[in-house]
């Protein structure tokens, strides 16, 4: 059964009375227009031309159960709730490098030449706008096209300029930007993330403790654009942001995109505590040699996305309270910037788990994956469920998209929930609810009455 309305009034919930119908463009911004965001625009191209199809894109090729099992009801996503189509994307971007998307794509070294040539007229027509970048923040990395100003707040106004003249120009009705640069210093939260006014006050004085990509984040919320962070950085996982999230009626979700050895993590995690098998140890190394790979050579833009990645373990496993199957856990994260990998990362992984009286087993897992082929239908999943999450009136944190992250943000009194098939249910759930369906609890006792 549903609660009724005053209970979800009670609890903060919000049911959309209706859903607004996608009207016009959708326009997609990516703050960095590298692998992952070539890779993302090339691919939705090539599914529009019908020369490929949206492998890994849940709002594409996943279904959804409406009902009891035996209804036999289960269409598209996309044909339940009103997502916007393909055809109706325009993108645009922010790059420290004056390199058209196509240009950007063929460095990358992501698709094949055929693919590149099919996507050519649409990417090499994207020319990015100049980046709000501190090469303090990410230090293996600088370019030559970059905004100057005086502060902090004028680079966060000038950002929001981009934005009005991309809608100006492209024509696009609504706007949805996601985070596709590179992880940044490790930062922890402070005093001037606290609220609007201190963060605000802060951009004015150049805090060391406002990233660029915070600028990103506070241009996107006060223009009314959802905003996604695909990396491990704190931006947008903080107080003085998610207020104004909530102000200005804008959806967020965050952090680091769940790709490689991580989706394995809470792939295989959630099985070994379901069946009860302990853990002594998993031990985790990368190899990779993109841009990502030189950005993590940097050993505080690594410690941001180790502690990204370290964490999915611990609230998996629940070790206070397994600890006799997880309380002595040693997990291990390594990742090695190696260029002749490009960005065909190499996830190594060996797990000591025990058994029945203790004895001990091995599970080795070798993941050679490409990083922007698991990344960039991530992006366009994100782009349509925020942009649908707006038109129905959700703001702030979208705890359902966790199902996307290696780090969810969550609301501060919970922990966040890493297990990828809690994260799936929790997703379909809420669109189920969005469309005032029957939620699927698995139940099934009525089936045996």
């Amino acid at each position: 059964m549903f609660a009724t309305q005053d209970e979800e009034a009670r609890r903060g919930m919000r049911r959309p009375a209706a859903i607004s119908l996608p009207k016009g463009t959708l326009g997609v911004l990516t703050p960095g227009m590298g692998a992952v965001s070539t890779t993302f625009m090339a691919g939705v191209e090539l599914v529009r031309k019908g020369l490929a199809l949206p492998v890994g894109s849940v709002t594409q090729l996943a279904t959804i159960r409406l009902g009891k099992r035996t209804e036999g009801r289960s269409p598209l996503i996309r044909e339940l709730v009103p997502l916007e189509k393909l055809d109706s994307l325009v993108f645009g971007g922010w790059d420290i490098f004056p390199d058209t998307a196509y240009e950007a794509a063929r460095k990358a070294g992501v698709l094949e030449p055929n693919h590149l040539e099919e996507v050519k007229g649409l990417l090499g027509g994207i020319w990015p706008m100049k980046a709000a970048f501190d090469q303090a923040y990410v230090k293996k990395l600088n370019g030559p096209h970059v905004k100057k100003a005086k502060t902090k707040f004028d680079l966060a106004e000038e950002i929001k300029d981009d934005i009005r003249q991309f809608k100006k120009e492209t024509g696009a009705q609504r706007l949805v930007m996601v985070w596709c640069g590179s992880t940044e210093v490790f930062l922890t939260p402070d005093e001037v993330h606290a609220d609007p006014a201190r963060f605000e006050n802060a951009m004015k004085t150049n805090h060391p403790s406002i990233a660029p990509s915070m600028l990103y984040a506070w241009a996107a919320i006060t223009s009314g654009v959802p905003f996604a962070n695909g990396a491990p950085n704190l931006t947008v996982d903080i107080p003085a942001l998610q207020q104004l999230a909530r102000e200005h009626h804008v959806p967020i979700c965050g952090k680091d995109f769940k790709t490689g050895q991580t989706l394995l993590k809470t792939i295989l995690a959630p099985g070994f505590k379901a069946r009860m098998l302990g853990l002594n140890g998993w031990f985790s190394t990368n190899i990779l040699g993109n841009r990502d790979g030189e950005v993590l050579d940097d050993p505080e833009s690594f410690k941001t996305k180790e502690e990204s990645k370290l964490g999915v373990l611990e609230y998996v496993l629940q070790p206070q309270l397994y600890p006799q199957l997880y309380g002595k856990l040693c997990h291990k994260v390594r990742i090695n910037y190696y260029p002749p990998r490009g960005d065909n990362k190499e996830g190594w992984d060996n797990i000591d788990i025990f058994g029945w009286l203790g004895y001990p087993m091995q599970i080795k897992v070798d993941f050679l994956c490409r990083d922007s082929i698991l990344a960039a239908p991530i992006v366009l999943d994100l782009v349509l469920f925020l942009d649908l999450a707006q038109r129905a009136g959700l703001r702030g944190i979208q705890e359902w998209l966790s199902f996307y992250f290696k780090s969810p943000m969550c609301a501060p009194e919970l922990y966040p929930e890493h297990d990828l098939f809690i994260q799936l249910m929790k997703l379909k759930n809420t669109l189920r609810w969005m469309m005032g369906e029957d939620l699927i609890t698995h139940l099934g006792a009525e089936y045996y009455d």
